[in-house]
């Protein structure tokens, strides 16, 4: 196989704070993948949908996905509280899914080497991606991560505020009806509660590169 022509995708699923976005990114730095966060287009749709005073249907909703791409994703109003919010709700819509699962299966097209992390990526978007990782972490690290980052904004938040947020946001996401986040089979776990980020960036790339070694001598 032509190394021009090597075609490798990784599907990436997790929980909030588990370590999948920071892993993703550390695995497409390493390994030269185009790398597509799939919670930035809820959060872009959500953003749009606020502009719009709320107000949105069917058809709004196509055309804000017909004219996505990567640059509109960039912007830091993605993680304005209000959007973080509204973007969990309309994540559990089965349309505003499909409507996105478009420009992902797009993005994937378009790209030889390709990572996608979200929540349904292995089950939903790329059911034969060529690696599948799912990470996750126990609850308190997760908290003790998100409490980090949210300090530095509100020096008033509490640790325990976030430690619930997380759980109630890991319960919605594992029994939501429409594409809830699942360990699939054929997944790799990577468990990144005690890794620190030269460990784990050591893990993911002994993981990636034998995964893709092996479909190169076709063992995949």
């Amino acid at each position: 196989m032509k190394k021009n022509n090597f075609i490798f995708s990784i599907g990436v699923d997790g929980s909030s704070a588990s370590g999948k976005t920071t892993g993703s990114k550390i695995i497409a730095k390493r390994f030269g993948f185009k790398l597509l966060s799939s919670g930035k287009l809820y959060r872009y749709l959500a953003l749009r949908i606020i502009k719009n005073n709320r107000k949105y249907n069917h058809n709004f909703i196509k055309k804000v996905a017909k004219n996505l791409n990567l640059k509109k994703l960039s912007t830091k109003k993605l993680y304005n509280t209000n959007v973080t919010k509204l973007s969990s709700i309309i994540a559990k819509k089965k349309y505003i899914r499909k409507s996105l699962k478009l420009f992902q299966l797009d993005f994937i097209k378009k790209n030889k080497k390709v990572i996608i992390e979200g929540r349904d990526i292995a089950s939903k978007i790329m059911p034969n991606a060529d690696l599948k990782i799912y990470f996750k972490c126990s609850t308190k690290e997760k908290a003790k991560r998100r409490f980090k980052e949210f300090e530095k904004i509100n020096k008033k938040v509490k640790i325990k505020e976030v430690e619930k947020a997380l759980k109630l946001r890991d319960f919605s996401d594992m029994n939501r009806k429409e594409s809830p986040l699942l360990f699939v089979k054929g997944a790799v776990l990577v468990d990144t509660t005690n890794l620190s980020m030269k460990q784990m960036e050591a893990r993911l790339t002994k993981l990636v590169a034998k995964a893709i070694e092996n479909k190169k001598h076709g063992n995949l």
